[in-house]
Order: C-alpha cells, then structure tokens, then sequence
C-alpha cells in the first residue's frame, strides 16, 4: 500500500475535521471505510501471491471478473458474504469481533 504524502494527509485530516463538524461520528466511519478497503486490498495481494486471476477467483466465488476487480479496487461497500466467499476462495476465512470503542479523555 502507498503511503500518502504529507499533503495528502493534510487535505483528508481536513475532509475529515470537515465532516466530524457536521457529524461527530464521521471520524469512525471514515476509519470504518478505511478499514474495509485494506481488508479488501489484502485479499487482492493474497490472490496474487497464489498465482490465481480475477478470472478464476471469479468462478470460485460464483461471480464476474469485473465484479472481482471492483472488489479489489476498495471502491465498493462489499458485503459480509462477498467478503467471506472472496477469503475463501484465497484459502483463507474471515473472524468477527465486536470490541467497545475507547474514548478519548476530554481536555
């Protein structure tokens, strides 16, 4: 994954200060969306590092290729069962966890 540059960290720091102003749990779901697009991206590197296409992971998941490049673009709100048939389909499988978020002390 490419780090961003300072700029472009300054510039979604400040989307997102934009957006935690007019909802305070924008935050969360920006690292919410982040989140889900690396787990995507993850499952991309692993079918390449299988040697597998889009091609072939399509049909084991009972899909399109274009649908699987989607996926792996991050630029799709996938759900739960796509996500759990794209781990399977790598070899590997989703977990689930449900924590309690932390928060900050208030200054």
């Amino acid at each position: 994954m490419k780090k961003a540059t300072r700029a472009q960290r300054d510039f979604l720091d400040e989307l997102v200060a934009r957006g935690a102003a007019k909802d305070p749990g924008f935050p969360r779901l920006v690292k919410a969306a982040v989140a889900r697009r690396e787990l995507l991206r993850r499952l991309g590197r692993r079918r390449v590092q299988l040697g597998f296409s889009q091609a072939e992971i399509a049909e084991q998941m009972g899909t399109s290729q274009p649908a699987v490049a989607r996926l792996e673009s991050g630029d799709v709100d996938a759900r739960v069962s796509t996500l759990e048939r794209f781990a399977g389909a790598v070899g590997m499988r989703l977990e689930y966890r449900l924590v309690v978020p932390t928060r900050r002390p208030r200054a």
